[in-house]
């Protein structure tokens, strides 16, 4: 005999009533296991995909908020897209690369001027003849410093010396050395006497 559930005595609806109970409790199992595994692929930091185990325990309400608030994207989509945006940078990069600064020609590592407004994008290496950047201090391929950007980069790490400037005393001259036209100038320029103070 089958004991009665929340005090009903009829055997088929007592049935009933624990197909449906024992549904709800595989629901939540169920639930508890899938909120585990979608943290798992969408939270790289442990402790939160723990958290997020925890919360759902409460029967429902746990997953439903954890599925609120829960990161949009997984973890490998989010770093496909990190992919994709280097891959763009990249690409980017090489096609500013491959055309000329000042016009926007396509052009090729190896040229030395642009084939349409002939502007001067690298140097020929004095000992291997090769495009060199003109940026470059070394040649890559020969291993030869280029001398003039060497001197440049020399320039640049040594601080200018400053000399320094000693004041002289100003001179001071006497009247007994000056020339006769400047102490009659002198005397042009200083004021008579006043007579009551005589």
């Amino acid at each position: 005999m089958s004991t009665a559930i929340f005090g009903i005595s009829n055997s088929g609806l007592n049935l009933v009533v624990s197909l449906l109970v024992l549904g709800f409790v595989v629901v939540w199992l169920a639930l508890i296991v899938y909120t585990y595994l979608d943290a798992k692929r969408r939270i790289s930091d442990p402790f939160l995909v723990a958290c997020a185990t925890i919360a759902s325990f409460f029967p429902y309400i746990g997953t439903a908020v954890y599925a609120i608030v829960r990161p949009p994207e997984f973890l490998e989509d989010a770093h496909e897209r990190e992919l994709e945006i280097k891959a763009a940078e990249l690409r980017v990069r090489q096609l500013t690369e491959q055309s000329c600064p000042n016009c926007e020609y396509p052009i090729e590592k190896n040229f030395l001027r642009c084939p349409k407004c002939q502007r001067r994008l690298k140097d020929p290496c004095p000992s291997c003849g090769k495009p060199v950047d003109p940026r470059w201090a070394l040649c890559p391929y020969c291993e030869t410093e280029l001398p003039r950007r060497a001197k440049r980069a020399q320039k640049r790490r040594q601080p200018p010396v400053r000399e320094k400037v000693t004041k002289e005393p100003a001179r001071t001259v006497s009247k007994e050395t000056q020339s006769p036209q400047r102490q009659q100038r002198s005397a042009a320029r200083e004021p008579d006497p006043d007579p009551r103070q005589a």
